[in-house]
């Protein structure tokens, strides 16, 4: 084992491992600023799967109330319209659930981007590339998440025109 090494402009002190470098807080202050975007982007797709969560509830309620009436019904045009209301309602929650898996997938690649943003910058490893892709990435997640959700919406509105024969 080499001895370790003593300072020049004291001799007679005992040497003394070096200390470790921290990051200067300047430094991380700047990672908090790059971050930003990833955190409004994070409390963004917060508010998407709650609006979600409440429609796919919804969507449930109606399509289990709508169960129950199907068994009441022996057959008929009521019978029918209910059957197609159901499917309606099925196709729904699984345009809802393809959404919520997307948001959610943004919102896990942008916590990624947080993070590795943070040991990027203190390890001092140049990865932007990658920190660009991921954020990339998770944008893209949520441009396909609000498509389905246009797509769920345009649906919704099938069902809920005021059939003819009422007007009549």
């Amino acid at each position: 084992m080499t001895p370790l090494p003593t300072c020049p402009a004291r001799p007679d002190t005992p040497p003394f491992p070096a200390m470790p470098t921290l990051p200067a807080v300047a430094t991380i202050a700047q990672t908090i600023q790059l971050s930003l975007a990833p955190v409004f982007l994070l409390a963004a797709i917060g508010q998407l799967l709650n609006v979600l969560a409440g429609r796919l509830a919804r969507v449930i309620d109606r399509a289990r109330g709508l169960e129950m009436m199907i068994h009441k019904i022996d057959d008929g045009p009521e019978l029918a319209r209910h059957k197609w209301e159901l499917r309606l309602l099925d196709r729904r929650m699984s345009i809802i659930n393809a959404a919520l898996f997307l948001s959610v997938s943004s919102a896990v690649m942008a916590c990624i981007v947080i993070a590795v943003l943070f040991i990027a910058n203190i390890g001092k490893f140049h990865i932007g590339t990658w920190i660009a892709l991921a954020f990339i990435l998770s944008v893209c997640l949520l441009t396909a998440c609000l498509i389905a959700f246009m797509v769920e919406v345009r649906i919704s509105l099938r069902a809920i025109h005021v059939r003819k024969e009422i007007l009549d």
